[in-house]
């Protein structure tokens, strides 16, 4: 299972490390007979990777040996019968990471001082990931969300639990003392250590939030303290212990609702921006401004992709395989984006046909 693709995890793979850091990116497949190619590409592969280590000159050998053992070690993980449509693989001395990704990737193996983590962020982007918090009386749990699939998230103290026994129910009954269990005052407490730590999450790793319970319990949330602007509350209780087919179910037209409005929202910000000059339309164009740290707001059609070769400081479109070639320009341009502060907003298929499939607003 990889780990969570989170800005904090990203934030880490981004920091310089012992030259060589390691990066193996490959294109997968899901289903057959596609993916009958996938295990010879990745030995492939690997056999590249070994081979620009054991040809670098500038590796120590006993560096050498140790990202061998780790790149063995990651290889060793991979489960390519449960991936996704894109491999990413990260070995340095004493670490390695396996991706799995819901975008296409181009085959490559860089040698670097830092990892390759272009195609992450413009995965992580393009996944436009969410949380849902699901609240009950006795346990409070959060899931992560993507469009097409949710997991439980276990850590940062998730899940929260207790128990609903009361050994003192008794006689609180025969004197009328027994409060509802939303009113009590240790629900009330659960539901601030779950607040406390929700906050916490939000903070390393903001996204948009959904909150599932019944009436009752979404209620004592709200009361419990502010919540980010643009939550979105369920009523739908008895999710708290899942399962995630169900959680993603409920949590699923809010979602849709949700990134309906914000293209629609892109679509006429951008037309906006047209008329005020402040606007970049296509590849090459919006290549220009990123690197001048110009954009504002990145939108880019969710399948985009191109092979194109810098020439004369302009990107002309190639065959593939072409000579300096470079197959993951719009990954670069949103991790790009995203470094100078832009917001980048992916949109479904032929919202941009008109604008060359990439399109940004500008800040000047």
């Amino acid at each position: 299972m990889p780990p969570a693709l989170s800005g904090d995890a990203l934030a880490k793979l981004r920091q310089p490390r012992p030259y060589p850091a390691v990066s193996l990116v490959m294109p997968t497949h899901r289903r057959e007979p596609d993916n009958a190619q996938d295990p010879v590409r990745l030995r492939n592969l690997v056999s590249t990777a070994e081979k620009a280590l054991q040809d670098d000159p500038d590796v120590p050998r006993e560096r050498r040996a140790d990202i061998l053992d780790q790149l063995r070690r990651a290889v060793a993980e991979i489960d390519l019968a449960h991936v996704e449509d894109g491999l990413v693989i990260h070995v340095a001395q004493g670490e390695h990471q396996v991706w799995t990704l819901a975008r296409t990737v181009p085959e490559r193996v860089v040698l670097a001082d830092t990892f390759l983590t272009r195609n992450l962020v413009a995965a992580q982007a393009a996944a436009r990931p969410t949380w849902a918090l699901a609240v009950a009386a006795d346990r409070i749990s959060l899931w992560s969300g993507s469009p097409e699939r949710t997991t439980e998230h276990t850590g940062d103290g998730f899940p929260l639990t207790r128990s609903l026994e009361d050994p003192d129910a008794e006689r609180k009954e025969r004197i009328g003392d027994l409060p509802s269990t939303f009113r009590d005052e240790a629900t009330r407490q659960f539901f601030r250590e779950a607040h406390e730590a929700l906050n916490a999450v939000l903070a390393s790793d903001p996204r948009p939030l959904h909150l599932l319970g019944e009436p009752a319990a979404l209620t004592l949330l709200e009361e419990t303290g502010p919540l980010r602007a643009g939550t979105t509350p369920v009523q739908h209780g008895g999710l708290a212990r899942g399962p995630a087919a169900a959680v993603h179910e409920a949590v699923e037209p809010a979602r849709a609702a949700r990134e309906a409005a914000a293209s629609a929202t892109v679509v006429a910000e951008l037309d906006t921006a047209r008329g005020r000059r402040e606007f970049a339309g296509g590849l090459d164009e919006v290549w220009q401004a990123v690197k001048d740290g110009r954009i504002r707001l990145l939108a880019v059609e969710d399948q985009y992709r191109t092979v194109v070769r810098e020439e004369g400081g302009h990107l002309e479109p190639v065959e593939s395989g072409a000579t300096d070639s470079r197959d993951d320009m719009v990954d670069e341009i949103v991790e790009r984006a995203l470094d100078t502060g832009a917001e980048v907003q992916f949109v479904p298929e032929d919202t941009l046909a008109e604008l060359g499939r990439i399109a940004a607003v500008l800040r000047y």
